[in-house]
C-alpha cells in the first residue's frame, strides 16, 4: 500500500491537472458557443445561394450542363477527398473518428483517391497510414474566414476542370449540438443543383422550395452563363467554408466534453485517493500507538 506522503503527492498532482482541464473546458465552451453562432448565421445564406444556383442552372438555353463544375462524368478514374480535422488534440475521439470515417470511405471507392487535409491531426494520421496526401492546409485561422478557404477551393476546382480528378468529396464532422457530432463524407464536385442529396452541407438547405423551379423563368443581367461562371465557384467555396465551420464547432464542443469529463474524473479520483490517504494515516497512527503501548508494557515488566 502507498504511503501517506506518496498519496499526498498524487493528490496534489491530480488537483493541478484538474485545474488545467477545467480551464480548457471553460475556454472550449466559449469557443464552441461562438462557432455555433457562426454556423447558424451562414446557413440562411447557404439556402439562398442554393436557391439562386438551382434557378440559374434551370434556365433554358444553357445546354445539358451550363457549367463545367455541373457536369457529371460517366468515366470516373480519380477522386479527391478534402479531410477536415483539428490542429490540436485533447478533444476525445474527434480526430480519430473523422479519420476512421475517411478511411472507410476511401476503401469503399474503386478508384485512386488523393487526400487534401485541413488540420495537422488528419495530415499526420493519413501520412502515417500510407494514404496519398497531395496537399495540406494547416494555417486556417480560428475563427475561419472565406479568404482562408479560397486556396483549398481553388486547388480542387482547378484539378477538376483540368481532368486531374473526376469527383471531389469533403469529409468533416457535422455539428448537431454541443453533445452530438456526426463524421460525414459528402460530395463537393460536380455540383448537382436539382438533386442535392448527398452533397456537402445539404442538410442545411433542405428547406429550400424547389417546386417548379425549372418552370420559373427570370431575366438575368448579365446572361445566366456569365453568372454561373461566378456563382458556381463561389458556391463551392461556400460549401467548403460551411464544412470547416461545422467541423470547428464540433471540435470545440468535443474538447469541452472531453475536458469536462476529465475534470469530473479527477474529482472522483481525488476523493478515492483522499480516502486511501486517510486510511494510511490512520494505520500509521495505530502502528505508533501499538509501539508506545508495547514499549510501556516492556518497561513495566
Amino acid at each position: 500500500m502507498a504511503t501517506e506522503r506518496e498519496l499526498s503527492r498524487r493528490i496534489r498532482s491530480i488537483r493541478n491537472i484538474s485545474q488545467v482541464t477545467n480551464a480548457l473546458a471553460a475556454v472550449s465552451a466559449s469557443k464552441a458557443s461562438r462557432a455555433q453562432r457562426q454556423v447558424e448565421a451562414t446557413r440562411d445564406y447557404a439556402s439562398k445561394a442554393f436557391e439562386i444556383l438551382n434557378n440559374l442552372a434551370s434556365q433554358p438555353g444553357l445546354g445539358s450542363s451550363g457549367h463545367p463544375l455541373l457536369t457529371v462524368r460517366s468515366d470516373i478514374k480519380n477522386a479527391a477527398l478534402i479531410l477536415v480535422t483539428g490542429n490540436r488534440g485533447l478533444a476525445g475521439a474527434y480526430n480519430s473518428n473523422m479519420v476512421a470515417r475517411a478511411e472507410q470511405f476511401i476503401r469503399a471507392l474503386t478508384v485512386p483517391v488523393q487526400v487534401i487535409t485541413i488540420g495537422r491531426k488528419g495530415r499526420d494520421l493519413m501520412i502515417r497510414r500510407g494514404y496519398n496526401v497531395v496537399a495540406t492546409f494547416d494555417d486556417v485561422p480560428d475563427p475561419p474566414s472565406v479568404l482562408g478557404i479560397i486556396p483549398v477551393a481553388q486547388m480542387v476546382t482547378d484539378d477538376y476542370l483540368s481532368g486531374k480528378v473526376d469527383e471531389v468529396f469533403i469529409g468533416y464532422t457535422d455539428f448537431i449540438n454541443l453533445l452530438s457530432r456526426l463524421p460525414s463524407v459528402k460530395q463537393l464536385l460536380p455540383l448537382r443543383p436539382l438533386d442535392f442529396s448527398g452533397m456537402a452541407v445539404a442538410e442545411h438547405v433542405k428547406d429550400v422550395d424547389l417546386a417548379g423551379v425549372s418552370e420559373r423563368v427570370y431575366t438575368y443581367e448579365p446572361e445566366p452563363n456569365e453568372l454561373l461562371d461566378v456563382i458556381v465557384p463561389r458556391f463551392t467555396q461556400l460549401q467548403i467554408y460551411q464544412s470547416v465551420l461545422e467541423a470547428l464547432a464540433s471540435e470545440h464542443s468535443a474538447r469541452y466534453v472531453a475536458m469536462n469529463n476529465a475534470t469530473d474524473n479527477a474529482a472522483e479520483l481525488i476523493e478515492v485517493l483522499t480516502l486511501d490517504r486517510n486510511k494510511a494515516r490512520q494505520s500509521s497512527i495505530t502502528s505508533e500507538i501499538l509501539d508506545i503501548v508495547g514499549g510501556a508494557a516492556a518497561l513495566a515488566s
